[in-house]
């Protein structure tokens, strides 16, 4: 084996060999799944810009389209140094199955600029995201038939604005426009509760791992959130949000790690006096109540139920995985946990919620944003106020026939129509909570199957194989 590899390289090999284990328990033909394997597309390019003094600098981007079984294909941005053709192509691919897994009709797709963010400003930042969206318009890799892009690592609503606005400047013609791309700011296309989604859906996909008290029983948990010790790797969007709705959920948040290092409480840290401590001070460092820990992976390896990674890729090795306490391991990033330190975390009873699972709260509520800008209306807002009223008859007609009356707020709470983020929440837990059932189901039918990984890419190799059979190009 090749110890030189990048650490790209070895995300890219390890998404492969889970591919090769789930496929050798699939019934479809080699040719098959050679193509439900390899990425499709793959578009490499450098492009300059000229920034304030005259210097020119050429940036590196690229776009994979790993699947196009189904159209369009999604997936996020990178802006990032760590950014490689290995990386991406690993990340499409974990998007291709993470689509199959919860039933969202998209070809799995990813891309990136080699860049750091912080070393540029906000106008140079628009510039280079404007020149990479124009590049892919050229090449017809964008469009909301075509490819969506979204946010990930480095880039946020308001790169998603500026590459909207751009497609729209070349493609003014589409009405369907603003689709082209998700996670958007709300005033220019976005839906409510795609900031928090892939948090939210960490916390609904691991508490419907708590409810099979079976399960439970075997990891010597008593099924439920309530009173779970958490650890957190990553105070970003997914990993705050992630803690924020456990806490809620009435979970102890006990250990956060960050770059710079990391914090433990066993009594429980409150995520929020946390988060904007860090805001203030640039650290999460010297937390009062906190013991300090350093380096910050050190963390990953205290005592804790629940261990959440939502950083980077790689994180859980067979160096640290030894060390690893948690009982269950909920991958809030892309590939935190190496193929070898799985199989070592697995033989010790260790339930690891995959992250083409776990984390597809954000591609499901993509979803939801791209048939919002494909219908071009609100959710909620044909039904919102006739479900309301319809609920205020009936509730006026049980009074006048009981004599008996509600108060305001019981009236408030039953009369209550549901509005976007209500339908948004609630679409994406019912995602969730199926996909998981049937992931687990899945494992459960097949005695070779011993972790939920597994059965996740057996599910979603099964989608696909049905997919490109429905073509007739494969018997």
């Amino acid at each position: 084996m090749n110890t030189n590899l990048s650490q790209g390289a070895k995300f890219y090999n390890d998404v492969v060999a889970y591919f090769d284990k789930a496929a050798a328990l699939t019934n479809f033909e080699p040719g098959l799944l050679e193509q439900i394997k390899v990425c499709n597309s793959v578009y490499k390019f450098y492009f300059p810009i000229e920034l304030e003094d005259g210097k020119v600098k050429v940036f590196e981007g690229i776009r994979v389209q790993h699947s196009h079984h189904k159209t369009p294909t999604k997936g996020g941005i990178r802006f990032s140094n760590f950014v490689d053709e290995d990386e991406v192509k690993a990340l499409a691919t974990l998007m291709t199955f993470k689509c199959a897994v919860v039933d969202i009709p998209f070809g799995g797709a990813k891309g990136g600029i080699k860049l750091s963010p912080i070393a540029y400003n906000a106008k140079q930042l628009e510039r280079i995201t404007r020149r990479y969206t124009t590049e892919l318009i050229k090449k017809n890799m964008i469009g909301p038939a075509v490819d969506v892009p979204a946010p990930d690592y480095g880039s946020g609503p308001r790169e998603m604005a500026w590459i909207a606005d751009t497609y729209a400047t070349f493609k003014y013609d589409d009405l369907n426009a603003l689709g082209c791309v998700t996670g958007k700011p709300i005033g220019q296309g976005g839906i409510h509760g795609r900031t928090e989604a892939t948090g939210l859906g960490v916390y609904y996909g691991t508490r419907e791992a708590l409810e099979n008290a079976e399960d439970c029983k075997a990891l010597g948990l008593t099924p439920g959130i309530k009173g779970k010790r958490v650890i957190l790797q990553g105070l970003g969007n997914v990993g705050f949000y992630a803690g924020k709705f456990f806490a809620e959920g009435g979970a102890v948040i006990v250990g956060i790690a960050e770059r710079e290092g990391g914090i433990y409480n066993a009594d429980g840290l409150d995520i929020e006096k946390v988060f904007q401590y860090r805001k203030e001070s640039g650290s999460i460092l010297n937390y009062p109540g906190a013991k300090n820990i350093e380096p910050s992976l050190a963390v990953l390896e205290m005592d804790c139920d629940i261990l959440i990674p939502a950083a980077l890729e790689n994180q859980i090795t067979k160096e640290n995985a030894p060390r690893i306490k948690a009982k269950i391991i909920a991958e809030g990033a892309n590939g935190p946990v190496s193929k070898e330190a799985e199989e070592m975390l697995t033989a010790k009873n260790v339930l690891i919620v995959p992250d083409l699972f776990l984390n597809a709260g954000g591609v499901t509520v993509s979803y939801f944003e791209w048939l919002k800008n494909l219908s071009h209306v609100r959710f909620g807002r044909m039904e919102k106020r006739f479900n309301e009223t319809s609920a205020s008859n009936i509730i006026n007609m049980v009074e006048r026939i009981t004599g008996k009356s509600l108060d305001q707020k019981e009236r408030k709470i039953l009369t209550h129509g549901a509005d976007e983020i209500d339908l948004v929440r609630s679409g994406l837990e019912e995602t969730m909570i199926y996909a998981y059932n049937e992931i687990r189901e899945t494992k459960k039918r097949d005695n070779r199957i011993t972790d939920l990984r597994t059965a996740a890419f057996v599910n979603g190799i099964n989608k696909l194989g049905v997919s490109y059979q429905a073509l007739g190009i494969f018997p």
